[in-house]
């Protein structure tokens, strides 16, 4: 009896579904992925500190207020008063009562005691202490009780 030779073939690897599962992971890093950045905003440029350091521990309940100028995009200071930036919004420290109440009553609504909330402040080096303190001042009004605060620097490395 004769017995056929198979002829030889290179087999072919279908790489549809390893592609399908590389974006699928992709898609996945990306929105695990720490978005400490998205609250940074150009327009503050935080001073450089020797002491300044990283929080140890991720802060849970916290509102980011970005503390700057107006600029071009050459970095060039367009305004000489400063502004409290949210998103396309921008505030005085005299105008932004309003909205730090929202936030305020944001976090009562959901249950969070306003003790256990953090408020962020990255102010602008050219940012004036007198100014920050007005802010801090404000946070802490009747009607918007926030207590706690962090103040953001860029580490200085020599």
């Amino acid at each position: 009896m004769r017995i056929k030779s198979a002829s030889s073939t290179i087999p072919e690897v279908d790489m549809t579904p390893m592609i399908d599962v590389v974006f699928q992971l992709l898609a996945f890093f990306m929105m695990i992925s720490n978005f400490e950045q998205s609250e940074a905003d150009e327009r503050v440029s935080l001073p450089k500190d020797q002491l300044a350091k990283p929080p140890e521990n991720k802060r849970e309940n916290s509102v980011v207020l970005n503390f700057g100028f107006e600029r071009d995009k050459d970095g060039k200071v367009l305004d000489p008063n400063p502004y409290l930036f949210f998103g396309d919004e921008k505030f005085t420290v005299q105008s932004v009562a309003n909205r730090l109440r929202q936030e305020s009553q944001f976090y009562s609504t959901i249950g969070t005691d306003l003790a256990d909330v953090t408020i962020e402040i990255r102010a602008d080096q050219g940012v004036k202490t007198g100014m920050v303190q007005e802010l801090i001042q404000l946070c802490q009004e009747e009607g918007i009780g926030f207590q706690r605060f962090a103040l953001k620097a860029t580490q200085k490395v020599e």
